[in-house]
């Protein structure tokens, strides 16, 4: 399903007014350049693993169409989750992609057990079905000019900024990621940061070492060494706005991937509609469809 496919708009209307219009519409829709090829699908795709990485997180493997695994780093599917015991999520659940693989036609995600929709993915066993939508939204960004960039996430977030350690990678740009949790048993993509050639620096709370001022510190020292020509972040508020000070001080670029509740994933529902500062100017920016992935400097925290 493609929700900006104009040929089918096209033809939907012209094949109401009879048979010589249904032959017009066929004919706009063979008109079509060869190289049309969806950009979103909504299918079934095949659960092949659920695995439990801690006590919180699931990864998430499933076999999925060509198109599906075209999704890259920042963007994000909608899942119908399955019905666990004694609810019923009525809306489908967003999810940021944490790998892709278009050749194997494999899509994964990484997901923590929060609520009634992820309990029920949580009951997912391998060969089972799930509906998926997606890709949605529009992911991060890598300049070919960069050197070296820094991915700083906590909790989920760390989910989202994973996979630009394999992009990174590809480009010969190297990662420093700085990935924050509660306790060092609850951080996660360690090892595929680790797996990409990533340099990962984990802090946790119960250490001491999460708090604002040591992330700061941190910072400081890899833009002094040269080592960051860009923030990547997702996750925390707190840390986002470390890394908005140091980029204005610094003059460095920035994304971030903001998390929000959706509703529809498509833009048509204004459920996920934010305040963002663009150029000194408040302005109003659906999350699902205008992001999730904004310019550091116009994120409201």
């Amino acid at each position: 399903m493609a929700p900006h496919s104009p040929d089918r708009a096209v033809v939907s209307s012209v094949r109401s007014r009879g048979d010589d219009a249904s032959h017009a519409g066929s004919r706009l829709l063979d008109a079509r350049p060869e190289s049309f090829r969806p950009s979103v699908v909504a299918e079934l795709a095949t659960v092949l693993a659920n695995d439990r990485v801690n006590a919180e997180y699931r990864h998430l493997m499933l076999a999925c169409s060509e198109t599906a695994a075209q999704g890259v780093p920042g963007q994000f599917f909608q899942l119908l989750c399955p019905q666990p015991e004694g609810a019923q999520p009525f809306l489908r659940r967003p999810m940021s992609i944490y790998g892709t693989s278009p050749a194997e036609r494999k899509l994964e995600f990484l997901y923590k057990v929060t609520g009634a929709g992820t309990r029920g993915l949580d009951a997912l066993s391998a060969g089972e079905s799930l509906d998926i939508m997606g890709p949605l939204g529009r992911g991060f960004e890598l300049d070919p000019a960069w050197r070296h960039i820094v991915a700083v996430g906590r909790g989920a977030g760390l989910a989202t900024l994973a996979p630009l350690a394999k992009a990174a990678q590809q480009r010969e740009i190297k990662v420093t990621a700085v990935l924050s949790a509660r306790r060092p048993e609850l951080v996660v993509s360690v090892d595929l940061f680790h797996r990409h050639g990533a340099e990962v620096v984990v802090v946790t709370d119960s250490e001491s070492t999460s708090g604002p001022a040591n992330v700061e510190r941190i910072l400081r020292s890899l833009i002094a060494e040269g080592r960051c020509d860009a923030f990547f972040t997702c996750g925390s508020s707190r840390l986002l706005r470390v890394q908005q000070r140091l980029a204005h001080e610094f003059r460095l670029p920035g994304q971030v991937a903001m998390e929000q509740q959706m509703a529809c994933g498509l833009g048509m529902c204004f459920c996920c509609v934010r305040d963002f500062n663009v150029q000194g100017e408040i302005v109003q920016h659906r999350v699902c469809w205008d992001g999730p992935v904004f310019d550091l400097m116009e994120a409201l925290p």
